[in-house]
């Protein structure tokens, strides 16, 4: 598997005083939709952590195209794009699942390292696996 989607419901809490989305709260949506691309594909956090693999965000882009609200549920699209010996790019498209309107794209660089921050090679895994973009 080399896209995923998966949908979560704005909470109020992630909300600023006006009801929208508040930005800081898109990273843990992007989190999210890694994190179950990897588990959909076989693999989790977990094991590869215990194995002595981490991976941090070196890169982060986010663009901000309409509001998200409080109570609107949204489509979070995640796919690898590209993926060398010790980094993996991300790109993201999250949708208002309702509406169909695009409210954001973002995209992100991962980098693999061991328990002491040194970058070493990904593991492995048919998890791991770049796929092209869709055609627009």
């Amino acid at each position: 598997m080399h896209e995923c989607k998966i949908t979560v419901r704005v909470r109020y809490v992630e909300c600023d005083p006006m009801g929208y989305l508040h930005h800081s709260h898109y990273l843990p949506y992007l989190e999210m939709g890694r994190t179950e691309l990897l588990r959909q594909s076989g693999a989790d956090y977990r094991t590869l952590e215990s194995e002595g693999f981490f991976f941090v965000v070196t890169k982060l882009s986010i663009a901000f195209k309409r509001p998200a609200r409080y109570d609107d549920e949204l489509e979070i699209v995640t796919r690898i794009v590209r993926k060398t010996h010790v980094r993996i790019d991300h790109e993201y498209e999250i949708f208002n699942l309702q509406s169909r309107v695009l409210i954001s794209t973002a995209s992100t660089t991962i980098a693999c390292v061991n328990r002491a921050g040194e970058l070493i090679p990904i593991p492995e895994t048919p998890a791991i696996t770049p796929v092209p973009p869709p055609e627009r």
